[in-house]
């Protein structure tokens, strides 16, 4: 593509304005619309100085060119908008999870194949100093044979966060903890280590019975089909604020831990003639008024897709990877 790559972008809320707003800070791209169902008096987007449409239906049959359209809305709505863009024959990003069923998932994809258009699943965690030198780590064998992986996420959620008019904790447009809190750090486990089998699972719901429609904690356990075994420790009943997400690995040569509120600090770092390098800071994370999300990347993101479209790069998460989250996902709560 010549040019600056149009984008569009569904859903105005945190995630969706910081779609916006990376999309107008790149110097290739440009920000040709907004799309919520909410007035604009309420979404606090005045600043993007762009026609804001009530539907992607609307937007379509506006006539306003556009190359890419951002889609930020809730989990539930993912498949379908994305299906729907597809069809308009228009690239899409996709907020994690790109789907709350891998059959939907799949559905997106073979969509896209037909239409010859690119789906970004948006997984910025892997944009993280850490996450980058642990997959050249990783890749380069030094750790040799990997023996175990612990993921522990522990994070704070209360009604601060599910409120009664949010989507937040609706098992429809939600999903579940694993879909909304802590995808990203399975995507990271998956990018890592492969595939997992042979799970076995155990789920308790402490503190949100009255908040959402699923469980708040869970202990996941898992072989990796190359090799080593895994597993998973969840919860969003922490009281107050986050206390980590952090990843072990256990291995032939040596011991890693990376942690932190969302997987942004090497903590510990032992392995046989290795010397770790220095790591370039890592973005502070995303705030939402009283919550830490993700770490914040989503300029890289934005990047890629630029790079991509104008025949520059790869994609740097591609749809079968954002299938295999949901796909992981999907056969851990299978087992509630």
């Amino acid at each position: 593509m010549k040019g600056k790559i149009k984008f569009a972008v569904v859903g105005c809320g945190h995630i969706g304005k910081r779609h916006a707003e990376m999309v107008v800070r790149n110097e290739e791209s440009e920000l040709v619309a907004l799309i919520d169902i909410k007035p604009q008096s309420e979404l606090g987007i005045e600043k993007y100085n762009v026609p804001l449409f009530n539907s992607i239906d609307d937007f379509l049959n506006s006539g306003i060119e556009c190359d890419v359209i951002n889609i930020a809305s809730p989990n539930g709505f993912h498949a379908e908008q994305s299906l729907k863009c597809l069809d308009a024959k228009k690239h899409i990003v996709v907020e994690k999870p790109i789907a709350l069923s891998k059959l939907d998932a799949e559905k997106v994809i073979f969509k896209a194949l037909h239409a010859h258009k690119h789906v970004f699943a948006v997984m910025q965690n892997r944009y993280s100093p850490p996450s980058v030198w642990i997959k050249e780590l990783i890749e380069s064998e030094k750790l040799g044979k990997i023996y175990m992986v612990q993921l522990n996420c522990y994070w704070n959620r209360d009604d601060r966060y599910y409120k009664k008019e949010s989507w937040h904790g609706k098992k429809d447009l939600d999903g579940g903890t694993l879909y909304t809190q802590f995808s990203h750090f399975i995507d990271i486990m998956y990018w890592l280590f492969g595939d997992i089998q042979n799970i076995q699972a155990k789920f308790n719901d402490f503190n949100h019975a009255t908040l959402t429609d699923f469980e708040d904690s869970g202990f996941v356990s898992f072989d990796f089909v190359n090799g080593g075994m895994g597993a998973l420790n969840y919860s969003t009943s922490v009281w107050n604020q986050n206390l980590e997400s952090s990843m072990t690995i256990i291995a032939e040569n040596g011991s890693v831990k990376i942690g932190g509120q969302y997987m942004n600090e090497v903590e510990y770092c032992h392995i046989k003639d290795y010397e770790m390098p220095v790591l370039a800071p890592t973005n502070p994370g995303n705030d939402y008024g009283a919550y830490k999300g993700s770490a914040a990347n989503h300029h890289y993101v934005i990047e890629n897709v630029v790079d991509v479209l104008k025949g520059r790069a790869p994609i740097t998460t591609n749809a079968l990877e954002g299938l295999k989250v949901v796909d992981i996902i999907e056969r851990i709560y299978n087992l509630k």
